[in-house]
């Protein structure tokens, strides 16, 4: 059978199933790093009691060791994967970004000391690093372009659910019971993309076009093999020409050239990591990130009678509402209108955040002990509808073909950087200046990103990824 090689597709079309199917089957591997990143809150009262499985209690400075170490792992896994990408392929960096996540788990079980965590958190941010890099540039090359922002926005709605996911397992499962279920994830995704065909646009880099051509109606679902049928005839050459136009497409852009300096000292190519890297920079300077890391401080300093717990659970979710938004409105939207309501919107929240906490008295707040929690819902659920969710998608589709891989792992290098720059300035901010002051240095970053944004960054959608 033939589909169709023209005209709109949704995500639940036959031209898009295995597209899809992919998607969903890599994604395993980003909702496996987000049940590690959950499982440090809930285990972290237990490590540093008398129980402790590692026979002794770890200090405070152990404990923030053990939790910043995964972002000195996410930096050194963008440039360890960024550096590979070209050199090896999308599909067996897919197989190595796994193998850090399973040795993750298998320390956590066999753990006698500190070191045994300091290692495999370590190991966990080479995994969580090559993900960012790695499957945002596979899922952009399979994807139709009428399709790709909500599938290339899928990445951080799984693992925004396996964080939850996480926080849960680890909650209610005893620690040795927690990594035994936890490891079977990576082994599952690693079984699973066994079928899945390496992108047309690799291959045809590497030139080998018979399998680039294989590969690309493997992702398209189109006939390999017509019948004799006067009808799947005249399909089958319809996809063949399309195969062509593509092929004509991709090496148009260069990909078979050497990269040189050329290719990123030059105006348009500067540009563009110009906006990109105010996109990342404004991305973690707004909170989206660090704010949800201090979720129980916040919720302290606002005076909220309701469980920590509790909050932490539920912002997750309207998070991954956000998210689910996203993946549905960003192609039909687009692009812009997504981030600059998404910038608007969570500044304007961040900023009712700070006034509440500077203006209102205690006993109005111990009476409104809801409205922390509903002001910071809101803040979770407007910043995942672009801010959060539409990075990687933005990154990836202004960088020109030739030097996308190596220019989004320099993206997701600055982007793991800031990472650990926000994670280090919000406690020192909430416990120094205060949470107003926070909250207002987040809706700058806000008002900037927006304004910035507003006047330099093109609208992506549609946009080709073959030059």
């Amino acid at each position: 059978m033939v589909y169709s090689v023209s005209g709109k597709t949704s995500l639940i079309s036959a031209r898009c199933r295995w597209q899809l199917i992919a998607t969903m089957t890599v994604n395993i591997m980003t909702l496996t790093h987000g049940v590690g990143v959950g499982w440090l809150a809930p285990s972290l009262p237990l490590l540093g009691s008398e129980e402790s499985p590692l026979g002794e209690a770890i200090s405070i400075v152990e404990a923030s060791w053990v939790g910043s170490l995964i972002g000195l792992g996410s930096l050194t896994g963008n440039i360890i994967f960024g550096t590979l990408l070209d050199r090896l392929g999308r599909k067996l960096c897919m197989y190595l970004i796994a193998i850090p996540n399973m040795i993750y788990w298998i320390l956590i079980y066999t753990a006698e000391n500190v070191t045994y965590l300091y290692v495999g958190r370590f190991l966990a941010g080479i995994s969580g690093g090559g993900c960012y890099v790695v499957l945002p540039i596979f899922i952009s090359e399979i994807a139709d372009s009428n399709i790709r922002g909500a599938l290339a926005s899928l990445p951080l709605m799984y693992v925004s659910i396996g964080m939850i996911l996480g926080y849960l397992l680890t909650s209610f499962l005893s620690y040795y019971v927690m990594p035994c279920v936890a490891i079977a994830l990576p082994v599952i995704y690693f079984l699973t993309i066994i079928s899945l065909w390496e992108t047309p646009q690799y291959l045809l880099k590497q030139g080998r076009d018979t399998l680039a051509e294989r590969s690309y109606y493997f992702y398209k679902n189109l006939s390999l093999s017509p019948s004799d049928n006067d009808n799947e005839l005249a399909q089958h050459d319809a996809a063949k020409q399309e195969f062509e136009t593509f092929k004509q497409q991709v090496l148009s852009g260069g990909i078979r050239e050497t990269i040189t300096w050329r290719d990123f000292l030059n105006r348009s190519t500067l540009k563009i990591f110009v906006i990109n890297f105010t996109l990342i920079i404004c991305n973690q300077l707004s909170g989206s990130f660090a704010l949800f890391n201090y979720t129980s401080h916040i919720f302290n300093e606002l005076e909220t009678q309701i469980a920590a717990n509790t909050c932490t659970i539920v912002m997750g979710a309207s998070q991954v509402l956000g998210i689910v938004c996203a993946v549905s409105l960003v192609d039909r939207l687009g692009r812009r209108p997504l981030l600059l309501t998404s910038f608007v919107g969570m500044g304007f929240g961040e900023l009712s955040i700070g006034l509440l906490k500077q203006f209102a008295p205690s006993d109005l707040l111990a009476q409104l002990n809801w409205l922390p929690l509903l002001l910071m819902c809101l803040v979770a659920f407007i910043a995942s509808l672009g801010v959060i969710s539409l990075v990687f998608v933005i990154v990836i589709e202004l960088l020109p073909a030739k030097i996308r891989s190596v220019g989004t792992s320099i993206c997701m290098v600055t982007l793991s950087m800031f990472i650990f720059v926000s994670l280090k300035i919000y406690p020192l901010m909430i416990f120094g200046p205060g949470l107003s002051a926070t909250m207002y240095m987040s809706a700058a970053a806000c008002a900037f990103g927006f304004s910035v944004m507003s006047l330099f960054l093109p609208e992506t959608k549609g946009k080709l990824l073959t030059n």
